[in-house]
């Protein structure tokens, strides 16, 4: 049988297991909001505890909070950082849209943690209050979009990005070792003139180095932080240079430059600025879902199919077809883009729903964003691990393709004109017969003209 203890907030007693740091408003939401299975992120969580910390130095340094006040919380602010506590954060997504119960939750932890910690040193001083002193200059309106973009800040900054230039360096490589592969190209799903496979990977790594840029670019306007708006953007009961205080402690606990917004009333209503980033996220799960599909194609087969690059086989690819392989890093990506572009379909919708002085879907939003960065991340380094690394080119293969395609045909254009190349293509197809025996057949061109000018390296 659980053992409890009695907390109380403003509604009156709650019943809070003993082994548990929350309080009573964290009980409240933890039995009133039983609905599915999607905790807070931790991320957030995280963030939350970024501005305790830097609340608390900010309000001792404005003589707001005493000295021992503030250490108490910098020391449990910095426990929860070291992901010991991470049990005491319980709360689902689904709760209230202003996030207000997750804020009160780390209020309510570091509260409860700092009082003992403080009992323990044997100090006379007063009792840490969650409200009055963890929240003091705050409201959950301008705490939680902070923490929103500190947390989305840094993921991606720290995972994502890692992750795409991992999978960038990879790419340059194998579009160095196949730079003399001549191969043919294909438009429309047909044949086209040739490339080689290296040209063909340049434009998947591309696609990375552009999205990177337009990521990072992007994810600036995550630096502008809501805290010191406190309830609707006026900043009542805060100090007025509390909001470029707590931003610039905030940017020196976490390392990046994080700033205080300059219109506070933007800051709690409005999430553009996340649409805007998650854009470039979608942008991103776009081209993955592309170099996937390609890799999946090129690679199909491996004898029935296109076959022209094998990959490894890394697992069983059929409980019935022994010694099958299948593309499943390619799979797993882009089921990995099709949940991003659901994510975004959510996070746009949610941030249009800003009313007045604040908008109250941001948990959902947050969750979303969250989910793209960690999803996109870690498929990046699978796809890139487990995948393009192995990726090898089948050169038989991919000679027998060039050699076989009545595109090649498109190099005796500037020589006999487009009506009759296309000729020797349609005789070359009607006869199932080379491009080179229907040229001669249909009396365009000789023999050796057709070896001087129908040549797959002068084509790439």
């Amino acid at each position: 049988m659980e053992n409890y203890r009695i907390e109380k907030d403003t509604l009156g007693e709650v019943r809070v297991p003993v082994n548990k740091y929350w309080g009573a408003q964290t009980q409240r939401s933890k039995e009133n909001f039983k609905i599915g299975s999607e905790k807070m992120p931790l991320e957030v969580i995280y963030g939350l505890v970024f501005i305790k910390k830097a609340a608390a130095i900010v309000n001792f340094q404005l003589g707001k909070l005493s000295e021992e006040k503030m250490k108490a919380i910098i020391k449990v602010c910095d426990s929860i950082h070291n992901g010991d506590l991470n049990e005491h954060f319980p709360l689902v997504v689904w709760q209230t849209g202003s996030g207000t119960q997750s804020n009160m939750n780390v209020n309510e932890v570091i509260a409860n943690l700092a009082n003992e910690w403080l009992k323990d040193q044997d100090a006379s001083f007063g009792k840490i209050h969650p409200n009055d002193d963890v929240n003091m200059s705050q409201s959950s309106n301008d705490t939680f979009p902070t923490a929103m973009h500190i947390a989305a800040y840094t993921k991606i900054v720290e995972e994502l990005l890692p992750a795409i230039s991992g999978l960038k360096s990879t790419l340059l490589e194998k579009e160095k070792d196949f730079s003399k592969i001549i191969k043919i190209g294909r438009t429309h799903l047909q044949d086209a003139t040739p490339l080689t496979l290296g040209q063909e990977i340049s434009g998947w790594r591309v696609m990375l180095e552009k999205c990177e840029r337009m990521i990072t670019g992007a994810s600036k306007f995550l630096l502008d932080l809501a805290i010191g708006g406190t309830a609707v953007g006026t900043g009542i009961n805060a100090p007025s240079q509390f909001g470029d205080k707590v931003a610039d402690q905030i940017s020196i606990l976490t390392g990046y430059p994080f700033r205080s917004s300059e219109n506070k009333f933007h800051a709690l209503t409005s999430h553009d600025e996340i649409v805007h980033v998650h854009g470039a996220l979608k942008a991103l799960a776009a081209d993955l879902m592309k170099i996937a599909n390609d890799v999946r194609w090129l690679a199909s087969g491996p004898r029935s199919g296109i076959g022209e690059i094998s990959i490894p086989a890394n697992e069983p690819g059929s409980s019935i077809m022994p010694g099958k392989v299948n593309p499943t890093q390619s799979e797993a990506l882009t089921m990995i883009a099709c949940q991003v572009f659901g994510n975004d379909a959510a996070i746009s919708f949610a941030a249009s729903q800003g009313n007045f002085e604040l908008n109250v879907f941001k948990p959902v939003i947050i969750n979303n964003f969250i989910q793209s960065i960690r999803l996109l991340a870690d498929g990046i380094k699978s796809f890139n691990k487990n995948c393009v690394l192995g990726l090898e080119a089948n050169e038989e293969i991919i000679k027998e393709h060039v050699n076989r395609s009545l595109m090649l045909v498109t190099a005796l254009n500037p020589h006999i004109g487009y009506e009759k190349a296309a000729e020797i293509a349609k005789l070359a197809f009607k006869d199932n017969c080379s491009l080179k025996e229907a040229a001669i057949k249909i009396g365009y061109v000789s023999e050796q003209q057709f070896s001087n000018w129908v040549r797959p390296e002068n084509m790439i």
